[in-house]
């Protein structure tokens, strides 16, 4: 069931909140040996909160929109005393005080939360991989990379072990995972959802975003944590009809392996059939976005690490330490300017493309999903070029602050997912909401379930992981 599905199940009293916890945890004790997407996992305590669900739900009392419902969170949202890693070594034993505004609205909606998702050390890193914890790896074949940072959310979730996540977005962290693991996901407009109780890395970057099993999933989750519903209200709308989907003439679609490429061009006619009318935009240039971006972000994040990099440099994995010190040789002038020119992009964008469609598609990967060999640190020296191409086509929209959803359109012959991006103009998420819910339910992407969560069901599960 998708997380709208079951909630309305728990609703009619068809399943109990205990009895859909039991069977996600089952599952994660099934699959944790496999895909390792849990950092913990909190068993006790959430068959706790599920018990108090029913208990409400008997007593009939009003049940919020996420009643009973399990989710599990990116292990750098805090909650407060709680055991919170940031997928690092150094915060191992780290227990907060305080508890993410996020995840506090979520739980107060009635969400069950399992635990601590798997993550990029301190959330640096696209692919899964991660030195102290092992890797995430991706539920449709586990010898390939699962995406990162948020890797943890992206296999829960298209495994069924929960029924969302929160990820975290800075150069293409939410997107990346939903897009590789073959699920939906969403970075909202910078600076949309609060950042209070989630480790920080980027203080211009950093943005919060939702995975889910669709994008009328999305939309409640995204409505829960503005208090609002207008999200959900937008997908009564099930036509594309009076809507301009802009095809970038630039960038976005240069150098695609031809599998991607026929697939985005199938999602293309699709969307034209369902009403769309789909046109080329111009762009203003991209290419230098992506430098750009590493001018604000590494210098950000290695002023919050300076005081572990100099006590501490042991303690942090070869790549993230690498990429930290990176951030020390950049100038202040570099970084302001860096910070200077997004306003101007963003202006481009918004009186150029913009300016003719209500959104854009593009790719997220411009080519398959890598294997985890070829992207561990241990690799040939090809490992750099195949890490640093996985985010080219994300980390634009991070650095301009434009929302961003990603939703499956096939498979590659291999049988791992291929994806689109969908580009909105800021805080009209709405609009990128009603595109993919309209072009998810004219296809059966989604319905495909990964082989390791097959086996898992026909096998029974098994053992809960302990607390």
């Amino acid at each position: 069931m998708t997380l709208t599905a079951a909630g309305q199940a728990l609703r009619d009293r068809r399943i109990s909140a205990e009895e859909l916890t039991a069977n996600c945890l089952d599952a994660v004790a099934a699959e944790q040996g496999r895909l390792n997407a849990f950092i913990s996992v909190e068993t006790e305590a959430a068959l706790a909160t599920a018990r108090a669900c029913d208990a409400e739900l008997q007593a009939g009392r009003p049940l919020g929109p996420l009643h009973g419902l399990p989710l599990a969170h990116k292990d750098m949202f805090y909650r407060a005393g709680r055991r919170c890693t940031c997928g690092s070594l150094i915060r191992r034993h780290f227990v907060p005080g305080t508890s993410s505004s996020l995840v506090a609205r979520l739980e107060a909606a009635g969400a069950v939360t399992l635990g601590g998702l798997h993550m990029a050390e301190f959330a640096m890193g696209p692919t899964g991989h991660n030195a102290h914890y092992g890797s995430c790896r991706n539920p449709w074949n586990p010898d390939y990379i699962s995406g990162g940072s948020s890797s943890g959310s992206g296999a829960a979730v298209a495994a069924r072990l929960v029924f969302g996540a929160l990820g975290s977005d800075t150069g293409g962290s939410v997107r990346l995972p939903a897009a590789i693991c073959g699920t939906v996901g969403l970075k909202p407009t910078q600076g949309l959802l609060d950042r209070h109780g989630m480790m920080p890395l980027s203080d211009s970057l950093d943005c919060p975003g939702v995975l889910a099993r669709s994008s009328e999933d999305l939309a409640l989750l995204m409505d829960v944590l503005l208090d609002t519903s207008r999200h959900v209200e937008a997908l009564s709308r099930r036509s594309l009809e009076g809507l301009t989907i802009g095809l970038p003439a630039q960038f976005y679609f240069d150098d695609l392996v031809p599998e991607v490429g026929q697939a985005l061009e199938a999602a293309r006619r699709e969307l034209e059939r369902l009403g769309a009318r789909v046109r080329s935009v111009d762009l203003p240039d991209h290419g230098t976005l992506g430098d750009l971006a590493n001018l604000v972000f590494t210098p950000e994040a290695a002023a919050l690490h300076l005081t572990w990099l100099t006590e501490r440099p042991e303690d942090y994995g070869d790549q993230v330490r690498a990429r930290l010190l990176q951030g020390l040789t950049v100038s202040a002038v570099h970084h302001l300017q860096a910070k200077q020119l997004r306003s101007l992009f963003t202006r481009a964008l918004l009186e150029g493309a913009f300016a003719s469609c209500d959104l854009m598609l593009a790719p997220v990967l411009r080519t398959l999903v890598p294997t985890a060999v070829e992207t561990d640190v241990a690799a040939d020296a090809r490992m750099t070029e195949v890490v640093a191409g996985i985010s080219v086509l994300t980390r634009p929209l991070s650095y301009l602050g434009f929302p961003g959803l990603v939703t499956p359109v096939g498979f590659d012959s291999k049988g791992l997912p291929i994806a689109m991006q969908l580009i909105g103009r800021p805080r009209d998420e709405a609009t990128l909401l009603r595109v993919a819910d309209v072009y998810e339910r004219a296809n059966d992407w989604l319905s495909a379930i990964p082989p390791a969560a097959v086996a898992t069901r026909q096998d029974g599960g098994s053992q809960r992981v302990a607390q």
